[in-house]
């Protein structure tokens, strides 16, 4: 079973990131389990989104301690010790960062950077960035074709779905696997 736990702030589309990225695994004949986590603030505040996706129906409903993958759409929401403690030893940690520098306590994880945000406002996104995180995530994984990720998009987002594609295929672009 793969475990995957986004990390964000209100407003970023970590919730609805989980949600696509849901449906690209059932897109794939998956089977996915979604829940989000977030108090009465929204806008701004940390929110987190869960994702459990595995070859056979998921009876398993409880919070993700061991996550498989963490992917952070806010840099500054980052525990390097709940990390280090926690993330699966195989796993990968995705985060949006404008910055190069490495993460101090990050360096025997496998990391991806990418700056999300860069990409969301070249595209007139503004500060929603869970499509051109997923893009990233999508070519990190090494496993999604984007075109599971193009269906999910248009069958997902509420609106700017072109912006959101170009977001995403940018994103994807950009990382090297």
């Amino acid at each position: 079973m793969l475990e995957i736990k986004f990390i964000g702030r209100g407003g970023q589309g970590a919730v609805l990131a989980s949600q696509m990225l849901a449906k690209v695994y059932f897109l794939m004949g998956l089977y996915p389990q979604c829940y989000s986590l977030f108090g009465g603030e929204r806008r701004g505040a940390p929110v987190a989104g869960f994702l459990r996706v595995d070859q056979k129906k998921i009876l398993l409903k409880c919070e993700i301690k061991r996550p498989d993958r963490l992917i952070y759409l806010a840099a500054d929401l980052i525990d390097i010790q709940e990390i280090q403690s926690h993330l699966n030893p195989n796993g990968f940690i995705l985060i949006n960062t404008p910055s190069i520098e490495p993460f101090p306590g990050l360096q025997s994880f496998r990391s991806i950077r990418i700056d999300a945000r860069a990409i969301a406002e070249s595209v007139g996104l503004g500060a929603t960035i869970n499509t051109a995180i997923l893009g990233a995530y999508c070519r990190a994984e090494g496993s999604i074709p984007f075109d599971f990720l193009e269906k999910a998009i248009k069958e997902t987002v509420p609106a700017k779905i072109e912006a959101n594609l170009q977001a995403a295929s940018r994103a994807y672009e950009m990382v090297k696997v």
